[in-house]
């Protein structure tokens, strides 16, 4: 049997207001260095190389951040660089990439969706469920999505529900596969600890598993206005008028996820159990959380200078920060903002950002 044509969608566009002031609208986090040893779209770029050869590998992004993405993954062919108008959130974006990519791979090749600024680790697990997911989809035309097993009861994730009934899944029951029953949005604290109370729940990490064909079946059946878009766009693919239409496109269509527009609504998803080390990487908590931490449990960087500091996340970028009996706190000094407040807060800097876009105070945006 010939092995399955795949090739991975990397949605590098969107903006992160969660990690200001080091994350801002004209370099938000993806292109920034916060963990592990490149920025998290370097970062995410390298651990795919074991799967995906980099001419089967593709970037969407805003048409604004195509240079930087040349910059900092210039092995990357200039054809596999995707770029939209602007962000219209996950829908449309996979959409596009795949009027380009439909073309070109044949449609029962497997396209792998991948976020541009998440943290994985256990690299070798990580490449085990792609592979089972990409198996999966391919035999069953079903939709795939990865889920991670929680280990505490986060707000910050998106939940996947499951039903652990092993049904006609076979093998695959044994590999992880389980079927879907509902997606939750981020709960509050005693609901994720409800969550994870019911052993039915696991994290949502974004990761989307299907075959082009089943992916515009699916469009038309749970989303037929916006597949009714891309399918005049296809038609218009090659020809000079085409990024007008891609514009004209984007400014009608609504800005919709996969999950409310597909997942949510589709019959064919399942999810992938994992257990792979994996982070959206989301607020300055989980920043701190996944970073190595001295004997008072601080994460220090930079040029800091502390006195009785404890458990602390300190980063300086160009000055001294000094600190004295203090703790529980986050300290982010950058070039145009300092942000302090306190460890377990930092999911309210959504709060600092809308103030200045209602400021119009566009430079420390």
């Amino acid at each position: 049997m010939a092995e399955t044509k795949k090739f991975a969608i990397v949605m590098a566009g969107g903006t992160s207001p969660m990690l200001w002031p080091k994350s801002t609208e004209q370099i938000p986090k993806q292109f920034k260095h916060f963990i592990g040893n490149g920025t998290l779209l370097q970062n995410t770029i390298e651990r795919l190389l074991d799967i995906f050869p980099i001419e089967d590998t593709y970037i969407v992004t805003s048409q604004r951040f195509t240079e930087l993405i040349r910059q900092q993954v210039p092995n990357i062919p200039e054809s596999n660089i995707i770029s939209e108008p602007f962000p219209r959130h996950t829908m449309p974006c996979v959409s596009l990439a795949l009027t380009h990519l439909s073309v070109k791979y044949p449609k029962d090749s497997v396209a792998v969706v991948f976020p541009a600024d998440h943290h994985i680790s256990n690299l070798g697990e990580f490449k085990n469920k792609i592979e089972t997911a990409v198996e999966f989809a391919t035999e069953r035309n079903s939709i795939v999505t990865i889920g991670i097993t929680p280990t505490r009861p986060e707000t910050n994730y998106g939940y996947i529900q499951v039903d652990n009934k092993p049904g006609n899944l076979g093998k695959f029951y044994e590999k992880g596969i389980r079927f879907t029953k509902t997606f939750a949005e981020k709960p509050d604290f005693e609901t994720a600890k409800r969550f994870l109370s019911t052993g039915e729940f696991l994290w949502n990490t974004g990761i989307y598993v299907w075959k082009i064909s089943i992916f515009w079946e699916s469009l038309h059946i749970c989303s037929p206005e916006t597949h009714n878009y891309f399918t005049i766009l296809k038609k218009l693919l090659g020809k000079s008028n085409f990024e007008q239409a891609v514009d004209e496109t984007y400014r009608q269509i609504q800005s919709e996820s996969l999950d409310v527009g597909i997942l949510e609504r589709a019959r064919n998803v399942y999810v992938l159990e994992s257990a792979f080390t994996w982070s959206d990487v989301g607020t300055w908590d989980e920043i701190y959380r996944l970073s190595l931490k001295d004997s008072d449990n601080n994460c220090i960087v930079g040029d800091v200078l502390t006195i009785d500091t404890r458990n602390s996340f300190i980063r300086s970028y160009e000055k001294v920060i000094a600190t004295i009996d203090v703790e529980d706190l986050v300290v982010i000094d950058t070039p145009i903002a300092l942000l302090i407040c306190r460890r377990g807060a930092t999911n309210r800097v959504i709060e600092i950002v809308n103030y200045l876009r209602r400021k119009n105070a566009s430079p420390l945006l």
